[in-house]
């Protein structure tokens, strides 16, 4: 059901944890099964420096989460605004049909945290 990535995502999962000093937070939520994701993010400049997660769901919600947080390091905001489920699902060698929402999810965080960024004018925010 689940590829060995995502496993090893889901039980050893990289970069959990609130992050005090986030210069940005997106948060998302999935109503099909009730799991939260919230994504922290530290810029240096328009780069991200640091990225960290708490997600409160299933193995492939955490998993999501897990590997986004390797894929978005050291990207712009402008790229890490490319980055979708489809990405991520790849990222973890596939994710079941009926659970590509727990992708959609981290994404849908990672978004809403770069769209705080947009919508504040802040200045290293260089959105398409």
């Amino acid at each position: 059901m689940y590829s060995e990535k995502l496993l090893e995502h889901f039980e050893n999962p990289r970069n959990v944890g609130v992050m005090e000093d986030a210069d940005l937070i997106g948060e998302a939520g999935s109503a099909e099964c009730g799991d939260r994701a919230v994504i922290y993010i530290k810029l240096d400049g328009d780069k991200i420096k640091d990225v960290s997660f708490m997600t409160f769901g299933c193995a492939a919600a955490i998993a999501s989460s897990s590997i986004l947080t390797e894929m978005v390091r050291g990207m712009t905001l402008r790229d890490a605004q490319d980055v979708t489920k489809d990405d991520i699902a790849d990222a973890l060698n596939g994710v079941p049909p009926h659970k590509m929402h727990c992708s959609l999810m981290a994404e849908d965080a990672l978004k809403d945290a770069i769209l705080k960024a947009a919508v504040s004018n802040n200045p290293v925010y260089k959105g398409k």
